[in-house]
């Protein structure tokens, strides 16, 4: 078995082989708050990453792709929903673009060559997907998978779908912020905390001050 295979983050891959992405959308000098909707297998994990970047300023983790009525852990869990686990990444757009945020999910969230899996994590809830509310996130996450894919930056297809964002909804409550209170817990130890480190160490202009 491969790290990558075991933690994911395409974690056989230096995370400075992911080139910036050559279409972005513009810093906003107003800062208006914008927020993107990621599925990069178990919410803790990639919640974890993104809590710490300067510019971000919440993370929620939820559900994305199904209906309302299924739209609960148990249900997601079974695999019988179209629901993925995903994250809702707030940020202000005068401190980090979406395309900064998107490079930071193929290099250091998630294993973007997976196919509804991450890890020992499997089922389409696990599912590698970017959920874009708007023409110009569709068009930015479109180039920059376009981009990665051309470079050959990771060995195997990169598998991530887009898909409209049609309705975000948020996990239990002891879902949330779950890395952050149960550090020693053994999956976030093995699985979230390499995450953790690798974004510490090849982003470290990137994080929180605090």
């Amino acid at each position: 078995m491969k790290l990558s295979d075991l933690f994911g983050g395409s974690e056989g891959v230096p995370a400075d082989q992911f080139p910036d992405p050559a279409i972005d959308i513009p810093a906003d000098p107003t800062g208006t708050p914008q927020s993107i909707v990621l599925g990069g297998g178990c919410f803790w994990c990639t919640e974890a990453v993104f809590v710490k970047l300067d510019g971000v300023i919440s993370v929620m983790s939820g559900y994305a792709g199904g209906s309302a009525e299924t739209a609960d852990y148990k249900s997601v869990c079974s695999g019988a929903t179209d629901h993925a686990e995903v994250i809702r990444v707030r940020f202000d757009s005068s401190r980090i673009t979406l395309g900064q945020i998107l490079k930071v999910f193929f290099a250091v969230a998630h294993d973007p060559t997976h196919v509804n899996r991450q890890g020992n994590d499997m089922g389409r809830q696990y599912r590698s997907a970017v959920f874009y509310a708007g023409e110009d996130q569709r068009r930015v996450a479109a180039a920059y998978l376009k981009q990665l894919s051309e470079a050959k930056v990771c060995e195997a297809p990169i598998v991530t779908t887009l898909e409209p964002l049609e309705q975000f909804f948020e996990a239990e409550d002891y879902h949330q912020s779950f890395v952050a209170r149960n550090p020693s817990q053994p999956y976030v130890a093995a699985v979230a905390m390499p995450k953790v480190k690798k974004l510490e160490k090849n982003f470290a202009g990137k994080l929180k001050k605090n």
